[in-house]
């Protein structure tokens, strides 16, 4: 079996993957497109599970995963304290901690909204960021 850390941002993810004794496998800082994830994970073959942080971009690359049939455990961000209290911080040593934190049943697990109600809650936050600024500019 497989661990796949991914430290997601905007543009580009490093990944890296780590066997059952916790040995690197494969490590990749790649650009956000699907064929890089799918060449990436094809590489490593079907025995593989993966982990992310919860951030606002993660339903892309949810999606992907499953629709390549490699589930995606979606890592509590605010919980994860092994990456939020590193002292070296860096993407190779968060997606390095998150692979090694998932191979060990650590990872904090944070729940995974379904397709349905995605844009309701995106569409919510948006109403309460508005809000949060007529108020402010209100009170100013």
């Amino acid at each position: 079996m497989y661990y796949t850390g991914i430290d997601l941002h905007k543009f580009t993810s490093y990944l890296t993957t780590v066997d059952s004794s916790g040995n690197i496998i494969k490590e990749a800082d790649i650009k956000n497109v699907n064929h890089n994830f799918v060449q990436y994970f094809s590489d490593l073959g079907n025995e593989n599970i993966t982990t992310v942080e919860s951030t606002m971009t993660w339903y892309w690359l949810g999606d992907l995963l499953s629709s390549l049939n490699i589930p995606m455990v979606l890592a509590h961000a605010k919980y994860v304290k092994a990456i939020a209290y590193a002292k070296v911080k860096t993407d190779k040593v968060d997606s390095h901690t998150l692979a090694q934190l998932l191979r060990m049943d650590y990872i904090p697990v944070a729940h995974k909204i379904s397709n349905d109600n995605r844009l309701l809650r995106d569409a919510l936050r948006a109403r309460i960021k508005i809000v949060q600024r007529h108020t402010s500019v209100t009170n100013s």
